[in-house]
C-alpha cells in the first residue's frame, strides 16, 4: 500500500538557532548535510514513485544528498511566509508579545513581497499539493510519494491529510532531517510513523529527538 513520506530538510544555521526561516535561502550546515546523507539507506529501501520538493536550496540539497532522483519542484511546498518575523526566534517575539502564537495570531507583514501567511492560506497551498498527489497514492502500483520541504508547511499538510483544520499542525512537532509516514487504516488516512530518525524510516519503530526550530 502506498504511503506519503514527509521529509524535513537538514539543519541550517537558522534552524539551529531556532530562527523563523521561510524565503531566506540558507544552505545546510555540515551537520545538516550529514543528516541528509543518513537518510539515503532507509529511503532506498522504499518503493518510491513521485517526488515533490520545495524550491528552496535547503530542501533540494537534502533530497539530493538523500539519494532521491527525478525530483519535481513544487512551489506550494515553500515554507510558511513569516513576514516581519523572518529571522526572529519565538523567544524574541515573546519579549514584546508574550502570548503570541503563530498558529492563532499569524505574523506581521514585511511588505508586499512578503506579507506573511495565515494557517488558512497555508492550508490552501497544501490542499493543492494533496489534490495533485491523490492519484499517485491511489495507484495500484503501491509506490510511495515523497515530499521534501519544511517544518511548518509539512505540519499543516499533515493536519489537512488527516482531515483536521490547518491550525492543528501545531500538534505535530517536526525536527530537521526526519521522515514521517502517512498511510491509511480501513480506507482512511492515518499516521504510521512521525518524526523518526534514519534508523526507523524503513518501519522498525519511531524515535523523536532534538528541538523544533522553524523553517
Amino acid at each position: 500500500m502506498a504511503e506519503l513520506l514527509l521529509v524535513r530538510h537538514g539543519e541550517t544555521e537558522w534552524s539551529r538557532a531556532h530562527k523563523h526561516t521561510s524565503w531566506t535561502d540558507l544552505p545546510l550546515t555540515g551537520r545538516g548535510e550529514e543528516q541528509a546523507r543518513a537518510l539515503r539507506g532507509p529511503l532506498a529501501a522504499r518503493k518510491i514513485g513521485l517526488i515533490l520538493v520545495s524550491p528552496m536550496d535547503r530542501a533540494l540539497r537534502t533530497a539530493r544528498l538523500a539519494g532521491l532522483e527525478d525530483l519535481t519542484v513544487e512551489s506550494d511546498l515553500r515554507e510558511w511566509d513569516y513576514g516581519g518575523y523572518e529571522g526572529i526566534t519565538t523567544d524574541e517575539i515573546h519579549r514584546t508579545r508574550p502570548d503570541w502564537n503563530l498558529w492563532t495570531d499569524g505574523v506581521p507583514s514585511a511588505g508586499p513581497d512578503h506579507p506573511g501567511e495565515s494557517p488558512e492560506r497555508i492550508g490552501d497551498r497544501v490542499d493543492r499539493v494533496l489534490a495533485r498527489i491523490a492519484p499517485e497514492l491511489e495507484s495500484a502500483d503501491g509506490a510511495d510519494v515523497v515530499l521534501v520541504a519544511h517544518g511548518h508547511v509539512l505540519r499543516v499538510l499533515t493536519a489537512r491529510r488527516l482531515g483536521l483544520p490547518p491550525a492543528a499542525g501545531a500538534l505535530f512537532r517536526l525536527d530537521t532531517a526526519t521522515v514521517s509516514r502517512l498511510g491509511s487504516e480501513h480506507g482512511r488516512p492515518a499516521m504510521v510513523a512521525w518524526n523518526v530518525g534514519s534508523e526507523s524510516i524503513s518501519g522498525q519503530g519511531a524515535t523523536a529527538s532534538g528541538v523544533t526550530p522553524a523553517g
